[in-house]
């Protein structure tokens, strides 16, 4: 990967915002995702996000974390934290930011236990397949502690397949619906596309119970996202 999300996390955080990340997918168009946005306080974080914060609970891995929003909230509240991305510049900024914890790391590697693991902004997408889900969820279950809790969300995009008779243009022979390539852009340099999953509750609790964990389904958002709790 070039860490094109990292360089920008870093531009930002070193006052050369000059442009903001452009996201596309493999059946959706260009959007503008507002660096801003990846730096965002409690206040402005969509209340799944928030949700999930404040059910946060003993020590805590924070999968994916970005800029360290997530992590450097539950820090200074006194949580103890360990943020973990696959994006080097978004570890160092995390470290700028003053997270104590940060590693530069894919979670399948992480060997320690914690109480609370979370998995936020589509938490499900480091899966990339439905297929390797079941790889994911059961390395997530070793993680836990006894009575520990994996926060985590997603949407169902279904609905970006209805047409306008209100059927829907799946192929039910391809890959699960939610499977998708992800693409990104800043400054004109692109990243390699990603390998992103979407992953509606029922078959996201499916493949937990595969594994051994328990499915709860925590809040519903506005616009077919979801908060879940898995757990021992």
């Amino acid at each position: 990967m070039k860490d094109i999300f990292g360089k920008a996390l870093l531009d930002f955080q070193n006052n050369k915002h000059t442009a903001d990340i452009i996201t596309w997918t493999s059946i959706s168009e260009e959007d503008v995702l507002p660096l801003t946005y990846l730096f965002r306080n409690f206040d402005n974080m969509p209340k799944l996000e928030q949700k999930a914060l404040t059910l946060a609970r003993g020590s805590v891995l924070d999968v994916g974390c970005g800029a360290g929003n997530h992590s450097l909230y539950l820090q200074n509240k006194n949580f103890k934290v360990k943020a973990i991305d696959i994006s080097n510049g978004a570890i160092e900024v995390a470290k700028l930011r003053g997270i104590t914890t940060a590693k530069c790391i894919d979670v399948l590697v992480e060997n320690n236990t914690f109480d609370t693991i979370l998995l936020l902004m589509n938490g499900t997408g480091i899966f990339k397949t439905l297929n390797e889900t079941p790889l994911y969820l059961k390395h997530l279950k070793t993680l836990l502690n006894h009575g520990g809790q994996i926060l985590i969300d997603s949407s169902d995009i279904k609905y970006m397949y209805e047409d306008e008779d209100g059927g829907f243009w799946i192929d039910s022979n391809s890959n699960y619906h939610g499977e998708l390539d992800y693409f990104l852009s800043y400054k004109g340099e692109q990243e390699e596309p990603l390998k992103w999953l979407y992953l509606d509750f029922d078959i996201l609790k499916e493949n937990a119970s595969k594994v051994g964990l328990n499915c709860d389904l925590i809040a519903k958002g506005k616009h077919h996202d979801y908060l879940a709790k898995l757990y021992l």
